[in-house]
């Protein structure tokens, strides 16, 4: 018989493959992206809550999650194969909001911390006298409510006496817990429950506090008589938002089996629902439950086709069944379950009695869960059974990966390539856009309107400063219009693209400050065309190079260049006055200086408002490798998965080696 060693190879692997699939993005929606998206999380859950968890603590008790759809009667189950009622269940739908676990006081251990299912916050409820149940009951409380009661984003309450709640993260002390109790039950400014049901300010202690308080505390880490302690889910406290599992003990249930009374599994609620689906990815035997009426439906199927996928341990549980009908219900169920390949999975059937009416309030008699009860306690008590059933649904989802990996992979690679596609139709309009502003440019598009108007008036004393004010300006209209043609023409493959749907490219928002950032890089480079003409222009009257060089201004020698390198065709005479003023080498180098620093800040400018419309891509993270990550991880964990089989080979084979020594040497010693 194969066991749950301890693994830690096949453990570390899980473990990267596990950061794998959570780092793993699918945002654009591409056809079977909410399916991966929905994979994703069901695979994160089964790793966190059961696989990871299971093969660390291979000895831990064996937890049997009963769920199934709404009114099935999980809760009346549970109750019925505990014997009292720990669970809530009622008429209205949906009933059971906060899962239930119960589970003999010496595995409670296993479940205090967050070994499975860690997301959850655990609120452990000491066992309550008759008279802490007479006051819950007075209050309108159910039997475990009294315990724990959410108050302002902490949980407050006291058990049989108990000293109030104490937060494994920092939580409020007894007094203020005490408080916050007093206000949730009775409304009042501080107002504490009756002696006996609560500790008061002088410390007294109610009945039975010591022991128990003591016993709890050091279950959940926490110091002797604090009655009991709430485990926030990992990373953060507990608040009044955060989920959690209410832990229930009884010494009656057999050590080595837990129950986990989940929510519906087609409840309205959709967090219901999706906490359904985690608490069955971290059960160890999935307990489907499905009534005479409901044994047809869809969304039990759908679950019992997902245990076949995943070769769980399953075991399902007909209820409600008229006696009249029983015989012919039991079979048709059989045969639906023997047509879908299911025949094998063990089955139970449990007649409609008065106690599973009205609400499910009662408990069924002991003789109609007694055949489930001995099938769970069998399994839990005999080390081989547990381990085989254990080890069974962790290799069931290990060996599931095979198929679910690959289609996570593809589905990356697919996410990858559609926003590859993406940003190429921004790249694309944006290099057209860099183009038309080169060839403008070239053909001196700039030197126009009031630019032209200001060149001619410069040879007749005109201004320097306002020739260039009219060629930056120029220059911007140039880029702004550049820019929003090439928004448009993102925009309009966008709209052709499906994987762009829900992807909002800034077109609008970034066209309205187009201009303005344009603006402020082209006068950027005007300061710095003056700075270099400002060099220059020191040199040649140093050098005495042209023919007015000792009297030229920086700012005609800036004009000048800006024309020369704006003006094209249309500013012939700009650079042979500027060579006249300066020398023809000094006139040759500036403007090729010129030249390199205009197509600096041209590329810098496109290349700003590119990145501004590709900002929603780059948010969605997207990683570039995801898909050969995942593969590679799930490579690792096959080729330790397959060096753990072949290792359980060879230890069975010694065994039956040695089994046949022994063999042979008493036969020899009997002969």
């Amino acid at each position: 018989m194969a066991t749950l060693d301890v693994r830690p190879r096949l453990i570390d692997a899980l473990s990267v493959l596990r950061d794998r699939v959570d780092a793993a993005r699918f945002p654009l929606p591409l056809r079977g992206a909410a399916r991966a998206r929905r994979n994703r999380v069901e695979l994160l859950a089964q790793l966190d809550d059961y696989v990871i968890p299971r093969l660390r603590s291979p000895q831990a008790p064996l937890l049997a999650v009963i769920g199934g759809s709404t009114g099935a009667g999980k809760s009346t189950l549970v109750n019925s194969l505990v014997g009292r009622r720990v669970s809530e269940a009622g008429v209205l739908r949906p009933t059971t909001r906060t899962p239930v676990l119960v589970c003999h006081p010496d595995d409670l251990r296993w479940f205090a911390g967050p070994r499975v299912l860690p997301q959850l916050a655990r609120m452990w409820v000491p066992e309550q006298d008759d008279g802490a149940e007479e006051y819950a009951a007075g209050a309108g409380l159910g039997r475990g409510e009294f315990g724990v009661r959410a108050v302002g984003g902490v949980t407050a309450g006291g058990g049989r006496g108990a000293a109030g709640v104490q937060s494994a993260h920092g939580g409020r002390g007894a007094q203020a817990s005490r408080v916050a109790m007093a206000q949730e039950l009775h409304g009042g400014e501080g107002e504490e429950p009756g002696a006996g049901r609560a500790h008061r300010a002088s410390g007294e202690r109610g009945r039975g506090v010591r022991s128990e308080g003591r016993e709890a505390g050091e279950a959940f880490g926490g110091g002797a008589g604090e009655g009991y302690e709430v485990y926030g889910g990992v990373g953060g406290a507990v608040d009044s938002g955060m989920l959690t599992v209410r832990i229930e003990t009884e010494p009656a249930l057999p050590s080595g089996l837990a129950l986990l009374d989940a929510p519906d599994i087609d409840s309205l609620v959709a967090r219901n629902r999706e906490l359904a689906a985690e608490l069955i990815c971290a059960a160890d035997v999935w307990v489907l439950v499905t009534t005479a009426a409901r044994y047809a439906d869809a969304v039990p199927w759908h679950l019992l086709r997902t245990a076949k996928e995943y070769d769980v341990t399953l075991v399902t549980v007909l209820d409600r069944v008229p006696h009249q009908i029983a015989t012919d219900i039991s079979g048709r169920y059989a045969e639906l379950l023997q047509r879908a390949g299911l025949g094998h999975v063990p089955r139970f059937t449990i007649p409609e009695l008065p106690e599973s009416a009205g609400g499910g309030r009662g408990l069924l008699p002991a003789t109609a869960v007694a055949a489930l009860r001995d099938w769970l306690e069998r399994h839990a008590q005999d080390p081989v059974a547990r381990m085989a059933a254990a080890e069974r649904t962790a290799t069931g989802v290990i060996a599931s990966m095979r198929s679910r990996l690959p289609a996570l992979a593809g589905a990356a690679a697919a996410q990858h390539a559609a926003a590859l596609r993406l940003a190429g139709r921004v790249e694309e309009a944006y290099e057209g856009a860099a183009e038309r502003v080169r060839k403008e440019v070239a053909a001196g598009e700039v030197l126009s309107g009031d630019a032209r108007a200001h060149w001619r008036d410069h040879g007749l004393d005109g201004r320097s400063d306002e020739l260039l004010d009219a060629l930056t300006h120029g220059l911007t209209s140039l880029l702004t219009c550049a820019v929003e043609e090439a928004d448009e023409r993102s925009a309009e493959a966008w709209r052709r693209d499906a994987a762009a749907s829900e992807v909002a490219l800034t077109t609008a928002v970034g066209a309205a400050g187009a201009g303005e950032r344009l603006g402020v890089i082209v006068r950027r480079w005007r300061r710095c065309l003056e700075e270099l003409a400002e060099e220059e222009t020191r040199e040649a009257r140093a050098g005495q190079a042209g023919e007015r060089a000792g009297s030229v201004e920086p700012e005609e020698s800036a004009a000048l260049l800006a024309t020369a390198l704006l003006g094209g065709r249309r500013a012939r005479t700009a650079g042979e006055n500027l060579a006249d003023l300066l020398g023809a080498q000094s006139a040759l180098r500036l403007c090729e200086r010129g030249s390199r620093l205009l197509a600096t800040y041209l590329e810098r400018a496109l290349h700003g408002e590119r990145e501004r419309r590709l900002a929603p891509l780059d948010q969605l993270t997207v990683p570039i490798d995801q898909q050969a990550e995942l593969i590679a991880a799930l490579s690792v964990v096959q080729r330790e998965k397959q060096r753990e089989l072949r290792r359980e080979v060879r230890r069975g084979e010694e065994e039956t080696a040695m089994a046949r020594q022994m063999a042979m040497g008493k036969e020899g010693v009997s002969g």
